[in-house]
């Protein structure tokens, strides 16, 4: 960690830990902040695209139809976030891991994937019942490494070693290194506070500001980019901005990576906040303009799948089934069965109506334990959007593990 490039401005100090190695010890939140017109400008975009997002939930679609694609669209973020960190594993091989796990022997780190995906859901459930709080980011955390690499580093525990961040072995080259660990305890029950004090500062912000400051901290020895992305959603839902989780950041994250490790370091190293807030901002103002479209043409394929099948001689069992497929495009027999609760061969019946129809495709050639697609919709929710230019800072970047 270049000393150097660390200004009097900077929001903490260089503190040696005990084996004389420099340090970053951020302060507490919250910092001072510069409105600048610019700030305020896209905050204000930002809040509109947030508000057209939670429409969507008491609006013409209705809270039923958009409940269906809670699970597709955290699956996805599951995958982006978790491509960050150069985790290979496709939102195909994720569904296809919920109805046949085998597919972990062709993709190993698709459970960590469905790690991520889990954690969200659990911590959406526990926000119902109690405010955010270090005990459920340990809780999460657990979650998030349970059975997958970094297993050994005391999931659930705050971290007892130093750590540092970068693309090398030696902490001597590190491009960021977090506190001691010593100050994690103290530091992260000062976070807690912040996330559940009252403030008057605009929601969104203190997101951003909260983002920035898990990541400095870098509380656990190894998953703390994927959580500190995971507690984005979590904070969205538990701040009452969305009345449902359908906005996620790790896609923006992902495709301007370089920038958003940048604006988190040139936070430590100068103050730099305003250009990662408005950096942060942007990202909210891409992401739910994209869930709203996206939303938009799921529902318009749902539409168009019922009507090829609403008909005087059709059976109420396939529309569910279609139903399902917006939950999960992948289906078996088994899930058929379970999801219509008729026999296996009537289940069979709805899926040959699907494939006849060319929503579903089979995806094994095999005879038997037969794996079900529906490409559409799979397709629809991994399009990717064409990439805007984002403002980028020129200070280097946490790599957020």
């Amino acid at each position: 960690m270049q000393v150097s490039d660390f200004t009097e401005d900077m929001p903490g100090e260089l503190v040696l830990n005990s084996d004389g190695q420099m340090t970053f010890l951020p302060e507490p939140l919250p910092p001072r902040i510069a409105w600048s017109d610019d700030l305020i400008s896209v905050l204000s975009a930002a809040d509109r695209a947030i508000g057209r997002l939670a429409g969507l939930g008491t609006g013409p679609l209705g809270r039923i139809d958009l409940g269906l694609l809670i699970r597709p669209f955290l699956s996805r973020e599951a995958v982006l976030s978790s491509r960050i960190e150069g985790t290979v594993a496709e939102l195909s091989d994720l569904f296809l891991f919920d109805e046949a796990q085998t597919v972990e022997h062709r993709v190993p780190d698709v459970r960590e994937v469905a790690n991520y995906r889990r954690a969200v859901e659990i911590g959406l459930e526990s926000l119902k019942r109690r405010p955010p709080s270090c005990s459920l980011i340990r809780e999460l955390h657990q979650v998030l490494m349970t059975g997958v690499r970094g297993e050994e580093k005391d999931p659930g525990r705050f971290r007892e070693r130093q750590v540092f961040i970068g693309s090398t072995l030696r902490i001597e080259e590190a491009r960021f290194v977090p506190p001691p660990w010593q100050e994690v305890t103290t530091l992260m029950q000062a976070f807690e506070q912040y996330l559940q004090a009252p403030s008057s500062l605009p929601a969104l912000v203190r997101l951003a500001l909260a983002h920035y400051q898990f990541e400095a901290i870098h509380p656990f020895e190894d998953g703390n980019g994927r959580l500190g992305r995971l507690l984005i959603t979590l904070q969205l839902c538990s701040e009452g901005l969305l009345p449902l989780p359908m906005l996620y950041l790790s896609a923006y994250f992902e495709r301007y990576r370089a920038a958003y490790y940048d604006h988190l370091l040139g936070i430590s190293q100068r103050a730099a906040g305003e250009p990662w807030i408005t950096f942060f901002l942007r990202g909210v103002c891409i992401e739910a303009d994209d869930a709203v479209q996206r939303v938009g043409r799921l529902m318009s394929l749902r539409r168009e799948y019922h009507a090829m099948f609403q008909t005087a001689r059709a059976s109420s069992l396939t529309l569910k089934l279609i139903d399902a497929l917006f939950i999960s495009p992948v289906v078996t027999m088994r899930r058929a069965t379970k999801v219509l609760d008729i026999t296996p061969a009537a289940a069979q019946a709805h899926i040959d109506r699907l494939i006849d129809g060319g929503i579903l495709r089979e995806m094994t050639g095999q005879k038997r334990n037969r794996i079900y697609l529906a490409t559409g919709i799979l397709k629809t929710l991994d399009e990717i959007r064409p990439a805007t230019p984002v403002v980028r800072d020129t200070g280097g970047g946490h790599n957020a593990t």
